[in-house]
């Protein structure tokens, strides 16, 4: 915040969108001294005043993205908070992927954050709403050769646009699809996908957490985990503080990061943005990445699984019942 309001006083528009109930816990007026200084926050299809007062828990912003002078943008993974950080004695080290990008992919950024911002503030007179400037899309000279796809959806979109691209990353494989995620719990169309792709000789691995931040959400994360395993997916467990990655590389070709799970609540409940990667030198350094994951990583087998009482197992169970909604 002291850096938002440092820069704000030097001239710079600082908005921000925050979703009430993910920042539960911290009311409005954390940014009173932002406000003071021209900068302005907003709560995402929220009230002002706190959670409380828009308690839906379906539709909320997922999306992590900052985009500086309409130049720099930074979309993945990364909350804004101390147990990001690892400063929570829980979850202790933080395991996250976030992309900095440079030049013209940004604009697709920026204009994400003008429609989101604009549909926060729809129908407010005291609050101006975005529109197009040259300051905030500059067009950049070309800086590289990576190819970067932008990609959202969210409930206001039928399309489920991130999970097609997700399916067609998968059906695309020949060798090898590697995925982290915090939450793992596939509707019907990826997990068959992912099934098929194990059993036609592609090597899947995927990477979960070893413990648990939503107690249902992780049962019904293992039960999947399990599901998958006996279709020939190999499943590895961080062991070094909370993965919450949401990385998907396929061939040391192609790549996605950001916001979006493997989850029903990202493909259709929530608001999500991911960046899709076509660049073998960026795949690599996310696959060199995975690499050193495993390293901090036990695999799991037909044993672990046998090894659990009845009374966890049926947490499983149960848990898997409330997939669409988890």
């Amino acid at each position: 915040k002291q850096a938002l309001i440092t820069v704000a006083k030097r001239g710079v528009k600082v908005k921000v969108i925050y979703d009430s109930l993910g920042s539960r816990g911290q009311r409005h007026g954390f940014f009173k001294d932002l406000e003071k200084v021209g900068g302005q926050a907003e709560p995402f299809f929220g009230h002002r005043r706190s959670p409380i007062h828009s308690p839906r828990f379906n539709y909320r912003a997922h999306r992590k993205l900052v985009i500086i002078d309409g130049e720099i943008g930074y979309i993945g993974g990364f909350n804004v908070g101390d147990q990001y950080l690892g400063k929570s004695k829980y979850f202790g080290n933080w395991r996250d992927t976030h992309l900095r990008i440079g030049g013209n992919a940004v604009i697709a950024l920026q204009s994400r954050f003008f429609m989101d911002w604009n549909a926060t503030i729809k129908g407010d007179k005291k609050r101006t709403k975005l529109t197009y400037a040259d300051s905030y899309f500059p067009l950049s000279p070309v800086r590289g050769t990576t190819s970067i796809q932008i990609v959202s959806s969210g409930p206001d979109n039928e399309n489920e646009a991130i999970k097609l691209g997700y399916l067609k990353l998968i059906s695309s494989a020949n060798k090898t699809i590697d995925i982290q995620t915090p939450y793992l719990i596939p509707d019907d169309s990826i997990y068959e996908a992912l099934s098929v792709a194990a059993l036609s000789g592609v090597k899947v691995r995927i990477m979960i957490p070893s413990k648990p931040d939503h107690p249902f959400v992780y049962r019904a994360t293992q039960y999947f985990a399990k599901a998958l395993l006996e279709k020939g997916v190999e499943i590895y467990q961080y062991e070094d503080g909370f993965l919450h990655a949401k990385t998907f590389i396929v061939d040391d070709e192609l790549a996605s990061v950001g916001s979006a799970n493997v989850d029903f609540r990202s493909f259709k409940l929530n608001f999500e943005t991911n960046a899709f990667c076509y660049d073998r030198v960026l795949v690599q350094k996310l696959q060199a990445s995975f690499e050193q994951d495993l390293a901090k990583c036990s695999r799991l087998d037909e044993a672990h699984f046998r090894q659990q009482s009845v009374w966890l197992r049926f947490k499983q169970q149960f848990s898997r019942l409330l997939a669409p909604i988890l």
